[in-house]
């Protein structure tokens, strides 16, 4: 077997991507990722789903996060290679279960950027000549359409300078954007923190029914995703064995910390006006840019200006990291065989250009069918923790077939954490809705044709690179994403209602649990594990 945990550390050929990236860029692709449109839009949204308990809700995504997160810095230290998430099932599981969860990894890294542009449009209704860029239902005119492609533009433009154009661009960026929810934090908090707020209209009026729903229909869990940037970026990390661990766990300790505290300032700096008819119809001046419109209804209309700043540079910066990271997946699905060679084709700069082109055109379509930041954020959080999902079922895999491979890092407790994890992140899920989830399941089928038909076009022509589809390996696949949408339909949260509230946690655990060993009892064998290794990860290193 190849060593795969010894890569080079520079490569100036035109044929590969190039390893610029230090631990500071690595960690502020991922901070400056969790640190976008999530902010200035989910302390309201939650505290209207969840009353003052959404800080519960936060906290209780921040753990699902921090789990998720534990299994990807190992399995990060194990393979740093470009597209790291869209790659791990494939080793594990072969070519049908890596073939469905890179389609998850690109429908979610594919679709950020639209959300942050939406964003960013939404922020700019303040100024009277940017409000012809919306309808009332938040869906975009013809303006605001030409707008939004030209803002995708300017993201895929500034890819095409390269990695490291890219890391100098976003440090910059995410320095502001920690800055600004920081300032806006303690500014705020000082002289407009009333304690009563938590209580005067009750702590969690819709009971924990909307604690729970706030973690992925209100935008907590899509605020706190990112982390895995630095993952996607492993192909182009200087030392990645000792970087990846560290940017992936510091990014989530620092989008939490910041995230937690604006829910409690913006709780307790709002009028009692405000909420005083609930907090579900919770109104004030100015709330269609929350966070802007909180400080300029507080006698700080010059931090309100500064916020209405924040909001083109916080979304923008995610929208471009995730831009970089969808050529990332995308160049990632081409050398596992899944999709057409030119998405693995980089330019001399090494950059996989025509992904960046199919990013952009992806992003257009984009703003076509979804009308709003909230319904955008719905769905992605769903794709995102699906997309998550699949490195636990990878890591239990690891750990039983190759318990030699060295790891950087080695996560404490992993036995238990990896199907916690996996329990966890199939919740997240369960929570988005039926009514999510439903639109998800065509995107998947959507997926399944295209990438499939890839497939079956490269087998049948005899191509070198055709992917094994390892249907045995990934018996447990249907199952699961069939299994997982019945228990949605027949849920609370949107479905049916057949099964009561917290029967429906132990149903969803007790289902996740069997499926985590049925994955594990049928994975492939470590022989097949290190060919699949071999035949991706050594094709990935640059050049000496």
């Amino acid at each position: 077997m190849a060593k795969v945990d010894a890569l080079p550390q520079a490569t100036t050929e035109s044929g590969g991507l190039r390893r610029d990236v230090g631990l500071i860029g690595l960690m502020w692709a991922s901070v400056g990722s969790i640190i976008g449109s999530g902010w200035l839009y989910g302390a309201e949204k939650a505290v209207v789903v969840a009353g003052p308990a959404a800080i519960i809700s936060w906290v209780i995504g921040t753990v699902a996060i921090v789990l998720l997160a534990l299994v990807h810095a190992e399995l990060g230290g194990m393979f740093p290679v470009a597209g790291g998430t869209a790659r791990y099932p494939h080793y594990a599981f072969g070519g049908l279960a890596g073939m469905s969860f890179g389609w998850f990894a690109w429908l979610q890294a594919a679709t950020v950027a639209p959300i942050e542009v939406e964003a960013m449009i939404g922020y700019a209704g303040h100024w009277k000549w940017a409000q012809s860029l919306q309808h009332a239902d938040g869906t975009l005119t013809t303006s605001g359409f030409v707008s939004a492609v030209a803002l995708m533009a300017v993201f895929v433009g500034v890819n095409f300078f390269g990695v490291r154009a890219l890391a100098h661009t976003n440090s910059a960026a995410t320095w502001w954007k920690i800055a600004v929810p920081l300032a806006a934090i303690f500014i705020i908090a000082v002289g407009n923190f009333h304690g009563s707020n938590f209580t005067s209209e009750g702590f969690a009026p819709f009971g924990m029914k909307g604690v729970l729903g706030a973690i992925s229909s209100s935008g907590i869990i899509f605020a706190l995703l990112g982390f895995e940037q630095a993952i996607q970026l492993a192909g182009e990390s200087r030392n990645p064995k000792r970087d990846l661990p560290r940017a992936t766990l510091g990014s989530v300790a620092i989008g939490a910390v910041i995230y937690i505290l604006l829910q409690i300032v913006f709780i307790a700096a709002l009028p009692h006006a405000s909420f005083a008819h609930g907090w579900a119809k919770l109104d004030f001046e100015g709330i269609s840019g929350p966070w802007a419109g909180l400080a300029t209804l507080v006698g700080l209309g010059w931090l309100g200006w500064v916020l209405y700043v924040d909001a083109i540079i916080s979304p923008g910066g995610t929208g471009l990291i995730y831009t970089t990271a969808t050529s990332r997946v995308s160049f990632g699905l081409a050398k596992n065989g899944y999709a057409p060679k030119a998405f693995a084709k980089t330019d001399k700069r090494g950059v996989p250009w025509f992904g960046l082109l199919m990013s952009f055109v992806t992003g257009v379509v984009c703003f076509l069918p979804f009308p709003s930041w909230q319904e955008l954020v719905g769905f992605i959080t769903s794709a995102s923790v699906l997309m998550y999902a699949g490195a636990p079922l990878a890591y239990g895999v690891f750990a039983d077939r190759l318990p030699h491979l060295e790891r950087p890092y080695r996560l404490p407790f992993g036995k238990f954490i990896s199907p916690a994890s996996f329990a966890v992140a199939n919740l997240i899920i369960y929570w988005a809705g039926w009514d999510t989830l439903w639109r998800l399941g065509f995107a998947i089928l959507l997926g399944y044709v295209l990438l499939g038909s890839y497939a079956w076009y490269a087998t049948a022509t005899r191509k070198p690179d055709a992917p094994r589809m390892d249907f045995k390996a990934a018996q447990w696949l249907p199952g699961y994403l069939l299994g997982l949408g019945a228990i949605s339909w027949l849920g609370g949260f949107g479905g049916r209602g057949s099964i009561p509230m917290y029967w429906d946690i132990l149903v969803v655990a007790a289902f996740s649990l069997v499926i985590y060993y049925w994955a594990k009892a049928t994975a492939s064998n470590a022989e097949a594990i290190e060919r699949s290794i071999d035949e991706v990860v050594v094709t990935d290193m640059p050049a000496h």
